[in-house]
């Protein structure tokens, strides 16, 4: 499995992604693939390379891109302020519960740790089992609402 970063001309790959990252519990239906069109998940990859936290790692195998963590600043569900990216990750699903999203967290917040920011940010579902990898590669909630944590790892 390589890890890298992602190449200006991938960046189409940020939608099926995004669409991935979408948790879906047990017994629910998936929602139509062009939910990733909506202006509030737009944002995630619209113009992605154009702001200073624009930072992309992704997941190889054999030639083949299997997942993608990306950060942006932007006003999304794991926001904290102006200055923290936030974070979005996923993987195919045959390739989670393997260690590889657990590689590109680290991967990534290193890499922003290199950039200059202090922190990055997320928000996660309850209900979703990467609650724990996110506090294992060290972040932790700083807010709730029903349904989500918001999560914040110091750099």
């Amino acid at each position: 499995m390589l890890i890298r970063e992602l190449r200006k001309d991938e960046t189409e790959i940020l939608r099926d992604f995004l669409y991935e990252a979408i948790f879906i519990p047990e017994g629910v239906e998936p929602p139509e693939r062009s939910i990733v069109e909506l202006p509030e998940l737009r944002m995630y990859y619209e113009d992605f390379g154009s702001g200073r936290a624009d930072v992309c790692l992704v997941a190889e195998d054999s030639g083949r891109v299997v997942g993608a963590a990306w950060t942006r600043i932007m006003n999304d569900y794991g926001h904290v302020d102006d200055e923290t990216p936030s974070f979005a990750i996923s993987l195919y699903k045959e390739y989670r519960g393997q260690g590889i999203g657990t590689k590109l967290m680290q991967g990534m917040l290193e890499l922003l740790k290199d950039k200059g920011f202090r922190r990055a940010s997320l928000a996660v579902q309850k209900a979703n089992y990467a609650v724990r990898m996110y506090e294992k590669v060290g972040f932790r909630t700083v807010d709730e609402n029903a349904e989500e944590y918001i999560m914040v790892c110091d750099l």
